[in-house]
């Protein structure tokens, strides 16, 4: 299988990451204020542990699928897969200051995201072979977020750092497996990474962390718009060297909030990213560009306590699952990508039930491309979030997932999990 050693590579730092800290504020944040008043401080976090076993599929009817196939593929020793680890969250405590000078708000952030995996001292991330989960290990320490902002309700605000990303963010943050597990990832495998996949590559694109400076102008009336540059990244599976890049990417989002009355409203987004891609062939010595560009569209309907979302992404040249992840075909054509997700939760009481199904759809970049390439990631989930308090939540799911590729070919495979989230 191609790109095996992407594979052990990828999955893990694309889900690590403390998507906790991108969310609201929790209720049950803690601030300390100085005493002259002039700064306020605040602690938040959460951590979450879950068991997870897979049922992959059976290695001797699996088809052979390149690129990136997302759904698990046992063993000549077993296909059943058990993992205790964290879910698409990793643990998080995140810290925030902020004060007022001369009229103009300030803030600073600090998130910091251990995992519980056994990670033998190196990335929390990384997991390049089957031997880091070995006795005498440790866990190690992932930092995603690190940002400034300040700006005031009329000018608008300036963010410089890293933070999350644009495109693709709604997804995940609206995601029903984001406290829980989804599809395993490498949990369903000898080296677990800090987290899971959730439904990244299942519907939408992973949107990141990277270092950028944007621009959100003030709220009008439910309208909100960010503008913004990041740090280029360089190609996941590019066939050639990366080389540095003559300008930036750059992202924006517009999105609009309409609200019915206090339980009731209805929330848009468009996000949208570009940047230009530049790599080396080794063999002839040449240097080769190409931009990867993406649209993407949410929509959340909130009503009383049913919540319902739509999402969808088009990308040319960006890859599916991460950026630049399978994006061109070797002789440099980009290929398109696209996916959607679909999902309904309904609360009674302190149950939340909940479902949701996604597909992320590779193209071929023409008639010489690979045929064995994956044509497609698909998820089902099935969820059930019982708050036992107001900060302790526990969770079951059981997710089902499959791998199509451009020959015919699939794989399947089915993940319970059950677990606990506490949040502050």
């Amino acid at each position: 299988m191609k790109h095996k050693h992407v594979t052990q590579r990828i999955l893990g730092p694309l889900v690590a990451g403390g998507l906790l800290a991108a969310l609201a504020t929790p209720a049950g944040a803690v601030d300390f204020t100085t005493s002259d008043g002039n700064w306020t401080f605040t602690v938040s976090g959460e951590v979450n542990v879950s068991y997870i076993f897979s049922n992959c599929q059976d290695p001797k009817t699996a088809a052979p699928i390149d690129g990136l196939p997302l759904t698990c593929v046992g063993t000549a020793s077993t296909s059943n897969v058990s993992n205790i680890g964290n879910g698409l969250l990793p643990a998080s405590i995140a810290f925030g200051v902020k004060t007022q000078q001369n009229g103009i708000d300030i803030e600073a952030h600090f998130g910091l995201f251990p995992g519980i995996a056994t990670n033998d001292g190196g990335s929390p991330n990384l997991q390049s072979n089957g031997q880091s989960n070995t006795a005498l290990g440790t866990t190690s320490l992932d930092i995603r977020q690190v940002y400034l902002q300040f700006g005031t309700k009329t000018a608008g605000t300036v963010l410089a750092g890293r933070n999350i990303g644009l495109f693709g963010a709604d997804a995940i943050l609206n995601d029903m497996t984001l406290p829980g597990v989804g599809a395993p990832g490498t949990a369903a495998g000898p080296a677990p990474s800090n987290t899971t996949l959730g439904g990244i590559g299942f519907g939408y694109i992973y949107t990141d962390w990277l270092a950028q400076i944007d621009y959100i102008t003030p709220d009008f009336s439910g309208f909100n718009l960010t503008i913004g540059a990041f740090d280029p990244l360089n190609g996941l599976s590019d066939p050639g060297e990366a080389q540095p890049k003559q300008a930036p990417g750059f992202h924006a989002k517009a999105s609009y909030t309409l609200p019915f009355s206090d339980k009731n409203k209805l929330y848009l987004s468009v996000a949208g990213i570009t940047q230009k891609q530049n790599y080396l062939d080794t063999v002839t010595a040449t240097a080769h560009s190409y931009t990867g560009s993406g649209v993407d569209v949410f929509a959340k309907l909130d009503i009383s306590d049913l919540e319902v979302f739509g999402y969808y992404y088009h990308a040319d040249g960006l890859g599916t699952t991460a950026f630049f992840l399978d994006s061109v075909a070797a002789d440099g054509d980009t290929r398109t990508s696209y996916g959607y997700m679909a999902q309904i939760t309904y609360k009674i009481g302190p149950v939340k039930l909940g479902a949701n199904y996604g597909v992320s759809k590779l193209d071929l970049a023409n008639a010489n491309d690979d045929p064995f390439l994956l044509s497609k990631n698909e998820k089902e989930t099935v969820g059930v979030y019982y708050s036992l308090t107001k900060n302790l939540t526990l969770i079951g799911e059981y997710s089902h997932t499959e791998t199509a590729s451009h020959a015919g070919g699939s794989n399947t495979a089915n993940t319970f999990n059950i677990g606990a989230y506490v949040g502050f």
